[in-house]
């Protein structure tokens, strides 16, 4: 029996947004049982909500934005994955402002206020999205191949004509992989893209503080890279964060190369664009056999899985 799960309490974190270069304040909540993620806008009349659904995408450039009416809210996938990652089904994310703070560029922050306020199960169970079939998606020398597997594996790939990137690849599964060694790498970028990117209004708040610089030649940043190949587990990290959006867990092996927020999001489009394609699997409760309807996972047990 696998039950959904949510936050003890709430947290919150602060932080810069990496396009907008204002400061944000989020505040993950706990959620209701079968509602899975959902963002409000607390700093806009109404606070309007929108949920982290694939059908709410309403923009790819350099992060994932969703939208719903007139308020957005860009760059979530950092703050999902982390979800992801750890298992949080259900959660109510409360911002102040349009961007999800980039925190160092990675989801370690994320994930670490989350195992600091811990984990609790819910008396639901969760439901996993399983592949049927083999589901493809190109745009350019861009793919995304996804196909059925017993549990969550993204292999991914890229390369790019840099010294300090080249060709990377890795294969993140879930279940053997921690999920801290694609939660620690940070997004990157290249600092002859910087002045056109802030000309748009996009980077405005990016430092090597919150991401990992390049010039023609090397890495800028003094600290050097986490990992060696740093770039493409970020890559697997965006991914994982974008994969949220299905709503569901997803099992099944993902094949990725060169991939980015818009390949992402159009590949979990194409899956669910028919229900050929896979099946959803829920395991049936008993309300009336348990005991205890909420039951709190230990913060140690939560940390190794991590």
């Amino acid at each position: 029996m696998i039950f959904q799960r949510t936050l003890k309490r709430p947290v919150s974190i602060t932080g810069v947004g990496l396009h907008s270069g204002n400061d944000v304040r989020v505040t993950i909540k706990p959620g209701r049982p079968g509602k899975g993620i959902t963002f409000v806008r607390v700093d806009l009349e109404d606070r309007p909500e929108i949920k982290a659904n694939y059908q709410s995408v309403v923009s790819t450039q350099l992060a994932t934005t969703l939208g719903a009416g007139k308020a957005t809210v860009s760059t979530v996938e950092h703050i999902l994955a982390a979800l992801r990652g750890i298992g949080v089904d259900n959660a109510v994310v409360e911002v102040d402002g349009s961007e999800i703070p980039i925190l160092d560029g990675s989801a370690t922050r994320f994930c670490e206020a989350i195992l600091e306020v811990g984990l609790e199960s819910q008396l639901r169970s969760r439901s996993f999205l399983a592949l049927r079939k083999r589901v493809e998606v190109k745009m350019g020398d861009k793919w995304g191949i996804a196909e059925p597997a017993s549990r969550f594996e993204i292999h991914a790939s890229i390369k790019w004509d840099h010294p300090a990137i080249g060709y990377q690849e890795f294969h993140y599964i879930e279940g053997k992989t921690k999920f801290a060694e694609v939660a620690s790498a940070r997004t990157f970028g290249f600092l002859k893209d910087v002045e056109a990117l802030k000309k748009i209004g996009l980077c405005r708040g990016g430092s090597l503080g919150n991401a990992v610089v390049l010039d023609d030649h090397l890495v800028l940043n003094p600290e050097g890279l986490r990992f060696e190949d740093e770039f493409v587990r970020h890559k697997v990290l965006d991914a994982v964060g974008d994969f949220k959006l299905s709503g569901f867990q997803m099992l099944g092996y993902f094949r990725l190369h060169r991939a980015g927020h818009d390949l992402h999001t159009q590949l979990v489009a194409e899956i669910m664009k028919s229900a050929d394609n896979y099946e959803i699997i829920t395991t049936t409760i008993d309300e009336r056999k348990i005991a205890r309807p909420r039951v709190a996972f230990a913060r140690a047990k939560l940390a190794a899985s991590y």
